[in-house]
């Protein structure tokens, strides 16, 4: 079924607990209802769109002028496997890490690193979630939903996604225009593990054996000692992304700061951390009006309790101009920034 709302609170639907609005809000369980409202309703065709997961990478700057749209589909069944691969198929109100709970649990890997990221399954290709050297690209088969250009249903194999760093067709050709409601994940039952990224090969053999089990419990264990918890701290995780700078902008770096974090990214770029040269440029911990930079994770913005939209953003732009003359490094931001007004 769908619910359609006027005026609706999303307090609760953007993890920085931002108090904004939206015009009108739908939520909506099962693709033919989906299919249902936006082939009859006007308000599906004369309203400007907003599509969320759980809201942990949005910031609204003030209330939605348009319609807001909550996919709530939801079951995990497979759909087909061999003696070295199952693919499975999720619905795009799975909670991100329920799902990867159950496929480390029943020993399918490529999942395992993205471990206790926030958000629905609908959502994970839209920016293709990464952590710890493992895109959710690597894994995705196929990504179903409605195409709300035809108003028809359509499928897309994995080139036809557009994946990049934190981006793919729906955040950009797509963006607003198609609505995921499942996921087809093409997932190993022999994996290969990626521990080559930042603390996570040492908590590993911390912990035991390198297996799923165990990198699954790291990444953990890693994410829970420098991100707040969204359910008692506003926050929307990494506010910005890694800059991808060229190898001779990285030199350069690295000869007035030897101790710079370098991760390799493809044709003769690198990714640089972003919470690195926050830190640097003197950020952490440090608070402005009611939201503040994290004191555990320079790449994460805080609400202290009662920020604006416009508060997190100017404390952002601050951030971004002070890397920039302090590094000559652009930033750019992870969340999406959402501004519009009511009429």
């Amino acid at each position: 079924m769908y619910i359609l709302k006027h005026n609706h609170s999303l307090k609760e639907q953007n993890t920085f607990g931002i108090g904004a609005f939206a015009k009108y809000y739908l939520s909506v369980d099962t693709f033919t209802d989906l299919l249902d409202f936006f082939s009859k309703e006007k308000i599906a065709q004369n309203e400007k769109r907003l599509i969320i997961g759980s809201g942990s990478n949005l910031l609204f700057i003030n209330d939605y002028d348009g319609l807001v749209i909550h996919p709530e589909m939801v079951g995990i069944q497979v759909i087909s496997e061999d003696k070295d691969f199952v693919e499975v198929e999720a619905g795009a109100g799975v909670d991100w890490e329920s799902f990867v709970s159950y496929c480390v649990t029943n020993g399918w890997g490529g999942v395992e690193n993205l471990s206790y990221i926030p958000g629905t399954v609908g959502a994970a290709p839209v920016q293709n979630i990464g952590a710890y050297g493992v895109e959710v690209q690597s894994v995705i088969s196929i990504v179903k939903g409605l195409d709300l250009q035809t108003i028809e249903f359509k499928i897309l194999n994995q080139s036809q996604c557009d994946f990049g760093y934190r981006t793919s067709i729906f955040k950009e050709q797509f963006k607003e225009n198609f609505i995921v409601t499942s996921v087809v994940f093409r997932l190993s039952k022999q994996p290969v593990f990626t521990l080559n990224y930042g603390a996570l090969e040492t908590e590993v053999d911390k912990i035991g054996m390198r297996n799923l089990h165990n990198i699954r419990q790291a990444v953990i264990a890693i994410r829970k000692s420098k991100l707040p918890d969204p359910l008692t701290i506003g926050n929307a995780g990494s506010f910005f992304k890694n800059p991808v700078v060229s190898e001779i902008v990285a030199t350069e770096l690295r000869s007035t700061y030897p101790e710079i974090p370098v991760y390799p990214f493809k044709s003769g770029k690198v990714k640089i951390a972003a919470g690195w040269l926050i830190e640097k440029a003197g950020w952490k911990g440090k608070s402005v009006s009611n939201c503040a930079v994290h004191d555990k994770q320079a790449l994460v913005i805080i609400n202290k309790g009662g920020a604006t939209g416009m508060e997190v953003f100017k404390l952002s732009e601050m951030i971004v101009e002070d890397v920039l003359k302090k590094f000559n490094v652009q930033l750019e931001r992870e969340v999406q920034v959402i501004e519009t007004y009511l009429i």
